[in-house]
């Protein structure tokens, strides 16, 4: 196999990589969200050991595109897939990590806190899961138009998370004994929102592998 088709080669198993890590990371995110809303602790310290798994290939992918760099030096738009691998790989990484302290939170409240878990924190998660999987979906077509649906997407999770902070804090007045369980809600509703930026990086490399250059969805 002559240099070039190797390159590719290995280029594309980067890619299948990163696809897999995707939806490993939206397979977390909805169990640990299930896991806080079953108050499932024995479930929630299994999916603080499975994040090890997208570490793993958060690794994995770092050095297999460090590597293509050093031995076949690519250009123009082979340099930007692989600095873009990186660069989402990093996000879902961190998206796992989001995923993780949400099973942290589970555990910090215990099997028996006497707290019903805000229904919108399930409705950020299917939303944050949407576009995950959009923006899977736009990563493995280099579809721009399907990057820049997730911005619109991410407002709705925004506007979502401030109202349950918002209602959140009214019940600390309320039930001010339950202040330190009522807290890990609301830092579940803001790993749920993280989880979401991150998803809007991803966009952006998307758009910046395609174009070129950079953008912020956010803006």
């Amino acid at each position: 196999m002559v240099r070039r088709e190797q390159f590719h080669v290995e280029l594309d198993k980067i890619k299948e990589k990163i696809i897999e890590m995707g939806y490993g990371a939206e397979k977390l995110l909805s169990q640990a969200v299930d896991a806080l809303y079953n108050c499932d602790v024995t479930f929630a310290k299994q999916l603080i050991q499975d994040d090890k798994w997208l570490d793993k290939k958060d690794m994995e992918i770092n050095d297999a595109a460090i590597l293509l760099i050093a031995k076949q030096q690519p250009v123009a738009s082979d340099l930007r897939r692989l600095i873009v691998a990186i660069r989402i790989a990093t996000d879902l990484e961190r998206m796992g990590d989001n995923a993780k302290n949400i099973a942290k939170a589970t555990l910090h409240l215990g099997e028996d806190h006497g707290i019903k878990v805000h229904p919108v924190l399930n409705d950020m998660k299917d939303i944050a899961s949407k576009m995950l999987d959009l923006s899977i979906k736009a990563f493995d077509n280099e579809d721009i138009t399907l990057a820049r649906k997730l911005a619109e997407l991410d407002d709705q999770v925004d506007e979502m998370y401030g109202k349950v902070v918002r209602e959140l804090l009214e019940e600390t007045a309320t039930n001010p004994q339950m202040i330190q369980h009522i807290m890990q809600m609301a830092f579940s509703a803001r790993y749920i929102e993280r989880f979401a930026d991150h998803t809007t990086n991803i966009g952006e490399s998307i758009l910046y592998l395609v174009k070129g250059e950079s953008f912020d969805l956010n803006s």
